[in-house]
């Protein structure tokens, strides 16, 4: 196991290669939130800060956690070879459409349907392990029914679905987006 204070080269080539994630999340008093993630979604915008974009889905934990507590671990694993899990520790905020520095960070992204906001993370450390228990497996291709499910809504369906819901699971404030992400500036 070593930890580094940045992602290397290295780091972000192997982040890249990668079809899945592992977001963790917590908050006093509440449930521990551990989502995958999939989809081109991920990005490393500087060796101390990385993003995702992230489309709506059943919850929004994430956003509650983060706003209540600020701690975030990513986590990445090799599903091929060489072995390896890596784990991103930070502190990370969500970046709604309304927000001034939207439009400069959903440039770093390819568009998806269903986009509610970016997390930014700050990376406090970085962490690489073994991965030595970890199957082999190869990826079939990524699921659609998400992205299919948003491109059908019409923009007042998708205005709805981004006001609620209101709070988290455990009744953290969630903050919400008050535009659609590709409306900013239109």
């Amino acid at each position: 196991m070593d930890f580094f204070p940045a992602l290397t080269d290295d780091h972000r080539a192997f982040v890249m290669r990668q079809p899945v994630f592992f977001v963790a999340t917590a908050a006093e008093g509440a449930r521990i939130n551990l989502s995958p993630k999939g989809m081109d979604s991920f990005r490393v915008l500087d060796a101390k800060t990385v993003a995702y974009l992230d489309v709506g889905g059943s919850g929004n934990e994430t956003n509650a956690h983060l706003g209540a507590d600020g701690r975030i671990t990513i986590m990445f694993c090799a599903f091929d070879q060489p072995a390896l899990i890596f784990r991103i520790y930070g502190r990370g905020r969500a970046v709604l459409p309304q927000d001034v520095e939207w439009a400069d960070l959903y440039a770093q992204f390819t568009p998806l349907p269903g986009t509610r906001q970016i997390f930014v993370i700050a990376v406090d450390e970085v962490q690489t392990s073994c991965g030595w228990g970890v199957p082999f497996m190869t990826l079939e291709r990524e699921r659609q029914t998400l992205s299919k499910y948003h491109a059908r809504q019409s923009d007042a369906e998708r205005t709805e679905e981004l006001a609620g819901p209101v709070a988290s699971i455990d009744g953290l404030p969630v903050r919400l987006g008050t535009v659609l992400p590709d409306r900013v500036g239109a």
